[in-house]
């Protein structure tokens, strides 16, 4: 069996006030090309579908659209809602779309019951785990704890329960929205810590042939059969370096999976250009940069006058503009940015704890009560999204 392995499509997105609309629809029309092109079975889309909860209406006209043309193509879908997605909201009408061939698993409820496709060595069972908010999920699932790990190996238990009851040489796929340790991550993921971890091991998925994630904008092979496809499109300037592209697998007879990249369509490219501005502008290495969309960091002790209007004479599609003087590592005038650089949230709500006490830090009923606020707080959002 054949298989597209896409997500993380964020429709509605955009980019630095950028809208990428006309960005995402030729990454829609390059996906149902390669459909075509390479014989495709199924599509895997592993959540992430929207960029938020109640996305805007262009976005779901482009995602009717691509669902229209999937089916019209003859391939069947397989979709999954992520932790961008309003799961009822993605959910609704999925009855009517599965007779389209078109698959959407967006209730915890349905992760034992797998999308059945046969090809010439027998079924496949591709089973669709949408993103798994614990709090919201761990007493439906019966997850001994709370946490990502739990509710994710509550979910599998499922899956491997109805598996095994099926015939022999059954073959097996899971798509998860979810943080794997080994990923990579970037600036554009949402955060989804809970009591200070967000990554599950990849363990929790031993025992299926294909493991098809979203959640991680770059694409990554954990393992031969765990792997991340990334998002279409970059969403942040840490994504410059990223090869944006979708996983074509064969799933062959006896379990065996080969994958290779297919390229997405690059709508401009990324740069990260950094130095005084004078130089900037007088380099002539950075002519390859100068169609690109750009953050520039300048880096002049003295901040210089006009820099964007400046920059913007050279890089015309510059998007982020940010400051960092040139000072000694030990100068008490860096700026608060550079001493929270690389810190999350739970770290520098420590250090603030620790800069009032003049130096204690919190104790560890302290830091738990401080885990459980910044999880409150997260939960509570989600809620509100999925009540929206």
């Amino acid at each position: 069996m054949r298989m597209l392995h896409t997500s993380d499509w964020h429709l509605g997105r955009s980019f630095h006030r950028v809208g990428l609309l006309d960005a995402q629809s030729a990454f829609l029309d390059h996906l149902v090309a390669t459909v075509r092109e390479h014989d495709v079975d199924v599509v895997l889309v592993a959540g992430d579908v929207y960029d938020r909860a109640v996305p805007p209406l262009p976005a779901v006209e482009l995602f009717d659209s691509a669902l229209h043309r999937l089916a019209e193509a003859g391939v069947a879908t397989v979709m999954i809602s992520g932790n961008h997605d309003s799961g009822r909201r993605l959910g609704v009408g999925a009855g009517l779309m599965e007779r389209a061939g078109i698959h959407l698993r967006t209730d915890p409820a349905g992760i034992g019951t797998p999308v059945l496709l046969p090809d010439a060595h027998g079924d496949v069972a591709l089973y669709g785990l949408p993103y798994l908010e614990p709090a919201l999920v761990r007493d439906q699932l019966g997850a001994e704890k709370s946490g990502h790990q739990a509710v994710l190996t509550a979910a599998m238990e499922r899956v491997r329960a109805d598996l095994s009851g099926r015939p022999p040489g059954t073959r097996s796929v899971v798509l998860a929205h979810a943080f794997v340790a080994g990923g990579e991550p970037s600036d554009s993921e949402r955060d989804i810590t809970v009591g200070g971890v967000a990554a599950v091991p990849a363990g929790v998925f031993d025992g299926v042939d294909y493991v098809a994630l979203g959640h991680l904008h770059g694409s990554q092979t954990l393992t031969e059969r765990v792997r991340y496809s990334g998002s279409p499109l970059a969403y942040s300037f840490s994504e410059t370096d990223h090869r944006k592209t979708m996983w074509l697998v064969d799933l062959d007879g006896d379990g065996t999976v080969s994958a290779e990249r297919v390229d997405c369509p690059v709508p401009r490219r990324l740069a990260r250009v950094r130095g005084r501005l004078d130089d900037l502008l007088a380099d002539p290495a950075l002519e390859r940069h100068e169609d690109s969309w750009v953050e520039a960091t300048l880096t002049d002790p003295v901040r210089p006058a006009e820099p964007m209007a400046r920059l913007t004479e050279r890089f015309p599609h510059t998007l982020s503009l940010l400051f960092a003087p040139e000072r000694p590592d030990d100068d008490p005038g860096a700026s608060y940015a550079q001493r929270l650089q690389g810190r999350d949230d739970h770290q520098i709500a420590e250090d603030f704890v620790a800069h009032v006490r003049g130096g204690a830090g919190p104790d560890d009923h302290e830091r738990a009560a401080l885990l459980r606020a910044f999880d409150d707080v997260r939960t509570g959002m989600t809620r509100r999204e999925v009540a929206g």
